[in-house]
């Protein structure tokens, strides 16, 4: 019998592979590159960037240091209070992430930009762990421009439906505007302003996990930004 997920995610599964690793699988068809996301996270890694440790990568297949610790955003709904404080948190990574040069031969989606970009960084895939936040799930790291990197996890948590429970997502509905306003606190909120219509149409036609409501709110941005 297969294993049974710990976690799953849009693309991934998450198994146990012992008491210290997991096994990150992409599922057919999803086109993840498993050796290339272990080598942006490991470059991210050496550059002082909090990411899980990789112990193998090959076809489908990551093995990663198991992270201890809730996501950013089941912490929000457990405690509430301190959504000012994740979504200056989830700033800082973006501050320092951006001061990371891309390293040689990484995509641009966006065509432009030298510096290391996430592409999807956001309270789920933040670990709260006793070192501090963990950074998961490289699969978009890219070379770009922190004002799109920014405008990305902007039009993200503007637009995303959010997993879990009704008394969850009602709970993190209400919160969603204090975390924007404290993420947008600690960014250029300006130069990101000016690219959100183009990094909200970009994934509208590239994610194919996008929910209808998800893609009729990623609609409404493109046209306000027209």
């Amino acid at each position: 019998m297969a294993a049974t997920p710990i976690a799953r995610g849009r693309a991934a599964d998450i198994f146990a592979a012992g008491p210290d690793r997991v096994l990150r699988r992409y599922r057919e068809g999803e086109g993840g590159d498993p050796v290339a996301e272990a080598a942006v996270m490991e470059y991210a890694r050496l550059h002082g960037f909090p990411v899980p440790a990789v112990h193998d990568a090959s076809g489908r297949d990551l093995i990663l240091e198991r992270l201890e610790g809730p996501t950013m955003l089941a912490d929000l709904a457990r405690r509430p209070w301190l959504v000012r404080t994740h979504g200056q948190t989830l700033a800082d990574l973006h501050r320092r992430l951006h001061k990371i040069p891309a390293p040689d031969g990484l995509r641009a989606p966006f065509g432009r930009g030298e510096h290391l970009a996430h592409f999807d960084l956001h309270p789920d895939n933040v670990i709260l762990t006793r070192r501090g936040p963990v950074v998961i799930d490289w699969a978009n790291a890219s070379r770009g421009e922190a004002a799109d990197d920014v405008a990305l996890t902007w039009v993200i948590l503007t637009t995303s439906a959010i997993p879990g429970p009704l008394p969850f997502r009602a709970l993190a509905r209400a919160g969603r505007s204090l975390l924007v306003d404290a993420f947008l606190s600690g960014v250029d909120a300006d130069a990101a302003r000016e690219r959100l219509g183009t990094v909200a149409k970009r994934r509208m036609n590239t994610d194919p996990h996008l929910l209808e409501r998800e893609r009729h709110a990623l609609g409404a941005v493109i046209s306000s930004r027209s």
